[in-house]
């Protein structure tokens, strides 16, 4: 009875601290990158833009690193490992079928950004629309994408 109390107790607390968890437009700016307005793409305009990955690492260790961990290099940290949202993609190599594939990524990408993730009530990652640019949010998804994992 007791381990299950303070299991919960500190179930408790990691959720409220999470819950607290809001999100700060990163310093760094989309400068050297074509502009995309204000209406979402449905997919990564800068998919493979070198410039781009460059802007999005720096945006990424501003607006993502505390909870993904540090480069996008590790799972250490309290949120899942990004590097993996396009691992399944990666392996396909009809290239119809992998367009749509990272498509889909692409989608899930834009829709968990925007509106955050929640989770049975919990707050996991706070919603970054109207405070991170679809510019820098695409170029952190191209920096992502440029890291590999050591499971590829």
């Amino acid at each position: 009875m007791k381990k299950l109390l303070v299991t919960a107790m500190a179930v408790l607390l990691a959720a409220s601290a999470l819950a607290d968890e809001v999100a700060v437009a990163p310093t760094v700016l989309p400068d050297g990158l074509p502009p995309l307005g204000e209406t979402w793409r449905s997919e990564n305009p800068y998919r493979g833009n070198p410039e781009a990955v460059a802007i999005g690492q720096k945006a990424y260790s501003q607006a993502c690193a505390r909870c993904h961990g540090a480069d996008a290099s590790t799972n250490a940290a309290p949120a899942p490992d990004l590097r993996n949202l396009n691992r399944f993609c990666r392996r396909i190599s009809d290239a119809e079928l992998n367009a749509a594939c990272m498509r889909d990524n692409d989608a899930y990408f834009a829709k968990t950004v925007r509106n955050g993730k929640v989770i049975v009530g919990v707050t996991h990652m706070p919603p970054w629309q109207g405070v991170l640019k679809q510019e820098l949010a695409w170029a952190i998804q191209t920096f992502i994408e440029s890291r590999k994992t050591g499971r590829e």
